[in-house]
């Protein structure tokens, strides 16, 4: 599975092909789905461009993807630093109820990831549970609820060399507990094209877009997420 990371916490002064608005969202998606990705990771803005959890901007957001790509599974971050952040978002995020994100990843690093996972698997919401290190693969592994996970994203550091060692001790952990869960590999900045290649010689799905990297394979820079995509999909398949 590839999946599309469209903006992430990047603005348009990181790069101008950054989408925020719903409506450059869903252009993004319907372009992405087209350059041969199966999924989609946004973070939805509010009206001042600042990342939101707030129903009305998610509904917006969720409902012109949709509208755009049809039956493309997207879902979104539940990052701490998200306003209201800490653990003041969990009623934000309860008070999804009507148009809902197909999932959602969780930061295991973040000190209430057990709590927004518990909220999220009691709305239906698919979990990605983000696992960037051994240690959060270990509090992950000892949730009781770890098994209803939808998908583990071991999403691993910038540096390649690194990125590589730590996926690999991340990896036997999983194995060893068996959860039978499946795995997203991916990186970010110089360890993300490196992560492509070794999901794809390891059988695993990953993900590409804006919101991981900026530049092409060949350090070039990435003239939008379909580029990206495309890039990936043909490392990939």
């Amino acid at each position: 599975m590839l999946q599309a990371c469209l903006n992430g916490a990047r603005a348009k002064a990181d790069n101008a092909a950054v989408p925020a608005s719903a409506a450059e969202l869903a252009a993004d998606a319907a372009a992405v789905r087209a350059a041969g990705a199966d999924e989609l990771h946004v973070h939805p803005r509010g009206p001042d461009g600042a990342e939101s959890l707030e129903p009305g901007d998610m509904a917006v957001a969720l409902d012109a993807i949709r509208r755009a790509a049809p039956g493309m599974p997207v879902g979104v971050s539940t990052g701490a630093w998200i306003a209201p952040g800490g653990t003041a978002r969990h009623v934000m995020i309860r008070r999804w109820t009507t148009t809902l994100p197909d999932y959602a990843s969780v930061n295991l690093s973040e000190d209430d990831a057990p709590a927004v996972i518990d909220i999220l698997l009691a709305k239906g919401i698919g979990v990605e549970a983000g696992l960037a290190d051994r240690r959060d693969a270990a509090r992950f592994l000892a949730l009781p609820r770890a098994g209803r996970c939808l998908r583990v994203l071991i999403e691993v550091c910038a540096d390649p060399a690194a990125a590589l060692a730590e996926f690999r001790v991340v990896a036997e952990m999983l194995d060893r507990a068996r959860l039978g869960l499946p795995v997203l590999l991916h990186g970010q900045g110089a360890s993300a094209w490196p992560m492509v290649a070794e999901a794809a010689r390891a059988g695993l799905s990953t993900r590409i877009g804006l919101e991981d990297v900026a530049v092409m394979p060949d350090g070039s820079p990435a003239p939008s997420n379909a580029a990206l995509v495309a890039a990936a999909a043909a490392l990939t398949r």
